[in-house]
């Protein structure tokens, strides 16, 4: 019986790339050594970490004005990171809050210094993005933050907001690499890795070099932008094994027809889910449409009992992850890069025969 991975997160790695680290995990290059054993100092790992820096580049069409940082402490830390690093004198932030990890963001942010919220969904119940005109943009904040996906409640931007000379900052985790991204748009973008860039344990921050220094003093040096960058990222051991499966992500990525490619499936993967929630009449998403997440579908049944059984009946046909965010309940299926075309399909037959069997008579 096939085996799918709809988890949020760490989510399912590409196959090609699962094999291809298999080769790394061992004797890599032929040199009796595990990529997990070469010193982060030597010539080896230079030759890793510049080749996915390339890659990645070359994928996001990163200008040369952009420096890409390979972190430790997950998108969580960077919450905490992002006002220690850009505050660079100023006293507040610009913060849209649109559903549960925004929130936490901004939250985080309120130990440094005053947070602005420009935007709150949760008037909405995190089902829909507020309109721009209606966000209180302050001229003077630091920077204006949002995130692009929010993984627990399936809200999405499908449009970045104007924040004039305010630069605008996004954590971009749980959407990253899906589609292209105009990175002129951002004074700074940060991912974890575990969506669809590898494996937990680094985080990419992708910074215009006009944003470094002037950290604030309780900075650690290992998380201090502007030495990271002055640094090549190695100010102390990166994440060697995580860095390594991230470029073997962004290979594949590149192998595959690039970013454009992964958009494209993504969209046709979404399509599909949506159209069978909308026209079961047993399913339903609370998310407005022109604001659904193409990466975390959520979507709920007619009662709690239901959805536990729709989950037990799903594991035992190999559809894993499905049960949605702690923060949200109701149920999840993420379309993120490593998911095929196979799974969304034993996803959609599963819930069309769940639907046939449990839905009431009309």
């Amino acid at each position: 019986m096939a085996s799918y991975n709809f988890a949020a997160g760490p989510s399912a790695l590409p196959k090609a790339v699962l094999a291809a680290a298999r080769e790394g995990l061992g004797d890599w290059d032929g040199n009796g050594q595990s990529v997990m054993e070469i010193p982060f100092t030597g010539e080896a790992f230079a030759r890793i970490h510049s080749e996915a820096e390339a890659t990645l580049r070359r994928l996001l069409a990163i200008p040369s004005d952009y420096q890409v940082l390979f972190i430790q402490g997950g998108a969580y830390g960077q919450f905490s990171l992002l006002p220690m690093n850009l505050l660079r004198g100023r006293e507040s932030v610009d913060y849209a809050v649109t559903g549960h990890w925004s929130q936490r963001a901004a939250n985080e942010a309120k130990r440094y210094c005053r947070v602005n919220i420009v935007a709150d969904g949760a008037t909405n119940g995190f089902t829909d993005i507020p309109e721009w005109p209606e966000w209180s943009l302050d001229p003077a904040a630091a920077y204006c933050h949002i995130t692009s996906n929010e993984t627990a409640n399936g809200i999405q931007f499908r449009e970045w907001p104007e924040t004039g000379s305010v630069p605008l900052v996004a954590d971009v985790t749980s959407d990253f690499l899906m589609a292209p991204l105009d990175i002129r748009r951002f004074g700074l973008v940060y991912a974890s890795a575990q969506k669809n860039a590898g494996i937990a344990g680094l985080t990419l921050v992708i910074v215009h070099q006009s944003l470094l220094g002037r950290a604030l003093p309780i900075t650690p040096t290992v998380f201090n932008y502007e030495l990271l960058a002055a640094a090549n990222s190695r100010i102390n051991t990166p994440p060697v094994w995580a860095l390594y499966l991230a470029g073997l992500v962004f290979k594949w990525i590149l192998a595959e027809g690039g970013l454009a490619e992964m958009a494209a499936r993504n969209r046709r993967h979404a399509r599909w889910l949506y159209q069978a929630i909308d026209e079961s009449g047993f399913y339903h998403c609370r998310v407005a449409e022109s604001a659904r997440s193409s990466v975390n579908v959520c979507f709920e049944l007619p009662t709690a009992p239901l959805q536990q059984q729709f989950l037990a009946e799903a594991e035992a046909q190999g559809l894993h992850n499905l049960k949605g965010h702690a923060a949200a309940t109701g149920l999840r299926a993420s379309l993120y890069n490593g998911v095929s075309e196979a799974a969304v399909s034993g996803l959609l037959a599963f819930m069309h025969d769940f639907a046939r069997c449990h839905a009431p008579a009309a």
